[in-house]
């Protein structure tokens, strides 16, 4: 079972960035389906912070793309996902902290994370791709 279905609407038109986007979505249904009924607070852990290991660099992948487009709402774009980074960091601490697992919370949690960034500030970067060559 998966939480989270790649979609076309998530396509920025930016090879890279897209291939990046397909592997979060691989990682956050890893630690979906970890969440189980006999779910390994540890391995959860671990999961997590692949997933931030992996989205901290595919930020930079983003931020130096729209750097090198001068991409108009570069600033605002980065500082999303700094506060996403925070939040993957949260989510972390909060099942580290945790006595019992509220896996129907970490599922919810992680859902809304990945949502949250590609409706908005993904969705503009889209917008933003289609108006350059793809050999810039």
């Amino acid at each position: 079972m998966t939480l989270i279905e790649w979609r076309e609407e998530y396509s920025t038109g930016i090879p890279g960035v897209d291939h990046e986007h397909q592997e979060l979505i691989n990682l956050i249904n890893t630690a979906y389906e970890m969440l189980g009924d006999t779910a390994d607070k540890n391995g959860i852990i671990s999961c997590l912070g692949d997933i931030y290991g992996s989205i901290s660099s595919h930020f930079a992948l983003e931020e130096r793309w729209m750097e090198q487009h001068n991409y108009e709402d570069y600033e605002a774009h980065r500082a999303d996902h700094e506060r996403l980074l925070d939040e993957i960091g949260e989510i972390t601490d909060d099942v580290e902290a945790s006595t019992k697992l509220d896996t129907e919370r970490l599922r919810e949690r992680l859902n809304n994370w990945f949502l949250a960034h590609f409706k908005t500030h993904d969705t503009h970067l889209h917008n933003a791709e289609k108006s350059h060559s793809p050999y810039d």
